[in-house]
């Protein structure tokens, strides 16, 4: 497994994105290590109380670093119930990896349990300063195991008031099987969304204003498996936990 992952790399340096412009790799995580890399990576710990307790959606998760592993070129983030608890892991690269424009990927292997809620997002630099949803929040990936098959890309800006107005759920066929990956294409004018190299949304609004495109500035990427919540479900499959949410890459080309 270890070397498809180094061939994969050097076929895939250069990319050319949906608007015909070549880019290339800037920056990848192959989690080749065994833990992850503190320069780029935080690890979130806890229920976000006192200030965002149910890390605002009312999640049941308490978040811990012993539920996240890196190991044979995997990261793999494990849903728990010790008792009355559900643990799971988030990490994220705020402060540390940025990113303005391009195209950002992860190739991922779905935790898919009633209740489960992994995803791949990021969120504005300006989030401390600006506040949420004004900063922006660019979901790549949510998948949520009370619909099957389903996979879910949304777009949270102040004019929607936070709410999911700029999204797209749609069946994905095979999608709870092996790998699969999820990318998003950022330019200046818009944004296209993949699974597997198939076009899956897109958002070209003809209003730039920074409460309807707030993705003029650099977003720090998110890793997380959330457990119920407003999105997630209040129904927990316990009988399926533990379950893993497997990463094998991250790359941004630009």
């Amino acid at each position: 497994m270890k070397c498809r992952k180094i061939m994969l790399v050097s076929l895939l340096l250069v990319v050319i994105s949906a608007v015909g412009q070549e880019r290339k790799l800037v920056w990848e995580e192959n989690f080749d290590g065994n833990q992850l890399e503190s320069e780029d990576w935080n690890i979130i710990q806890g229920d976000g109380c006192p200030h965002l307790c149910g890390w605002g959606n009312n999640e049941k998760q308490i978040y811990a670093e012993a539920n996240q592993q890196v190991k044979d070129g995997y990261l793999t983030i494990v849903a728990k119930k010790d008792g009355d608890t559900y643990t799971s892991a988030r990490i994220n690269t705020k402060g540390k990896k940025e990113f303005q424009y391009g195209r950002i990927e992860v190739r991922a292997q779905l935790a898919t349990a009633k209740g489960l809620w992994p995803a791949f997002w990021m969120l504005g630099s300006n989030i401390d300063k600006a506040g949420w949803p004004l900063s922006g929040e660019i979901d790549i990936l949510e998948y949520v195991g009370r619909e099957p098959e389903t996979i879910f890309t949304t777009l949270h800006t102040a004019d929607s008031h936070g709410n999911s107005k700029n999204t797209r759920k749609d069946k994905v066929e095979g999608i709870e099987e092996g790998f699969h990956i999820f990318a998003v294409d950022w330019t200046k004018d818009k944004m296209d969304f993949y699974i597997d190299d198939a076009l899956f949304y897109s958002f070209v609004p003809e209003n730039k204003t920074v409460e309807v495109w707030p993705f003029d500035q650099p977003f720090y990427i998110l890793i997380n498996l959330a457990i119920g919540g407003n999105f997630g479900g209040a129904e927990v499959d316990d009988s399926a936990l533990p379950s893993e949410y497997i990463i094998d890459y991250v790359r941004v080309y630009q």
